[in-house]
């Protein structure tokens, strides 16, 4: 493993780790923030990591930019293949299902992504991909 992705790594669990203790009140700034955790796809050990969040009426959405990189990140590879996750939002935790948001449903959420957080935008440029998008759901 290269020094960057130690440092990711370690980062990660610095964040999963600071939220937990403080319930989210330090760590996430102006960005409503929460854990998901959910199994790894090949070894079924459970994965836990911060991100950003929207609210809508159906649930949370959550995106898969990982700051730019060429291909999606491990933890959104993990949801596509869990059928339940579990997130921490401040002192709440809940079993949520995925779903993965395709066509229109995906279009319409990328707007409203985009609407609360327009820097996502410059991540979708630099990857080179469509940024995925899921709707947790409960």
């Amino acid at each position: 493993m290269s020094i960057r992705r130690r440092m990711l790594a370690w980062s990660n669990q610095f964040g999963v780790w600071l939220y937990r203790r403080t319930s989210g009140a330090a760590g996430g700034g102006a960005a409503k923030v929460l854990v998901l955790t959910v199994p790894g796809r090949r070894t079924g050990i459970p994965r836990s990591t911060c991100m950003a969040y929207v609210e809508t009426p159906g649930g949370l959405l959550v995106w898969g930019s990982a700051s730019g990189a060429s291909s999606d990140p491990d933890w959104f590879r993990n949801l596509r293949a869990a059928e339940r996750a579990e997130i921490q939002v401040g002192t709440q935790h809940r079993t949520v299902t995925p779903h993965e948001l395709r066509g229109s449903e995906r279009a319409e959420a990328w707007r409203l992504i985009l609407s609360t957080r327009p820097n996502v935008a410059r991540y979708e440029r630099k990857a080179g991909r469509t940024i995925p998008v899921a709707l947790l759901a409960d």
